[in-house]
């Protein structure tokens, strides 16, 4: 699932090369994953791109004429900028935006084209991956932004600089959750809890009550440096075309079994539903294991 970490530097990535470029066109060929009407998608034509940045886990498309163009990727989307001309037939995913773009759009489409003498079109599409469709996009008009629901409802950036956790982590709720509560704390998702609460030796089903001043207190520089260490590698290794699947410098999280990083005890795993919770017993849980969620204690 694309975290923080991830649509940060997918955002960087297409703004680079992307700001300043005229749409031609816009089409959504997913029908479920366009949620707004009213403006029509064809208010984008003739725009131009003026920003493209990200609020949580959130892209937000900044147009000229005051609009913006809101996208979730949810558990499998993926934002990317493609040739036209060189792009064949997807059989993986499927398409659920595309933007056109104008063939003067700036940037490494453009200039690869003029080197070889080829069509410089280019497309910027929104697609998902398996067989849910899930992600979805919102047009929204000026001043729109601010008063969508999916954005007011959002708790402050987990990135650059966290907010105090006292009093906005539910005391009730293990950290594991409560962390990845949109509502609470914005950006941080499945993988990157995984890796914030090994970095914090903390256990995923402590109760964020459960944690004194000077806890929350480092908790919070963890969430931060854990978030920013995974940009700067991003930073250092992501390049266009952004690939599907992202160079993730994980160390627990999709680790179970192997030796743990820091103390080379076997890393565990808790499986759930539609979701893992990886972590180490000697570092996080005081060697205690958590062999089924259904038939073990929570974790203190």
């Amino acid at each position: 699932m694309p975290e923080l970490p991830e649509v940060e530097i997918t955002a960087r990535r297409l703004d680079e090369v992307l700001r300043g470029a005229r749409i031609d066109s816009a089409l959504a060929p997913g029908v479920k994953a366009m949620r707004t009407f009213d403006p029509p998608l064809s208010a984008l034509q003739g725009e131009r791109i003026e920003r493209i940045g990200r609020r949580g886990k959130h892209f937000v498309v900044s147009v000229s004429g005051g609009l913006v163009l809101l996208a979730h990727l949810m558990s499998a989307g993926r934002l990317q900028l493609y040739e036209r001309r060189a792009t064949p037939r997807d059989r993986t995913s499927r398409l659920l935006l595309r933007l056109r773009l104008d063939p003067d759009a700036p940037g490494p489409v453009a200039a690869r084209s003029a080197a070889d003498g080829a069509s410089s079109e280019a497309e910027l599409r929104l697609r998902e991956f398996g067989s849910k469709q899930a992600a979805w996009v919102k047009l929204l008009a000026a001043g729109g932004l601010q008063r969508d629901e999916a954005i007011a409802s959002l708790g402050p950036e987990a990135w650059p600089d966290p907010p105090p956790l006292e009093g906005l982590l539910d005391p009730a709720r293990p950290l594991h959750a409560v962390l990845r509560d949109q509502h609470a704390i914005a950006g941080i998702g499945r993988s990157w809890v995984d890796e914030i609460l090994w970095r914090a030796q903390l256990s995923p089903f402590k109760r964020a009550g459960d944690l004194e001043a000077p806890q929350l207190a480092a908790l919070r520089r963890t969430i931060a440096e854990t978030l920013a260490q995974a940009i700067e590698h991003y930073e250092r290794v992501v390049r266009l075309p952004i690939p599907d699947k992202l160079p993730m410098p994980l160390q627990v999280h999709r680790h179970e079994g192997e030796p743990c990083p820091r103390c080379q005890a076997k890393l565990l795993a808790v499986h759930f539903e539609d979701h893992v919770i990886a972590y180490c017993p000697a570092c996080q849980t005081g060697g205690r294991e958590l062999k089924d969620r259904r038939l073990s204690r929570l974790l203190k």
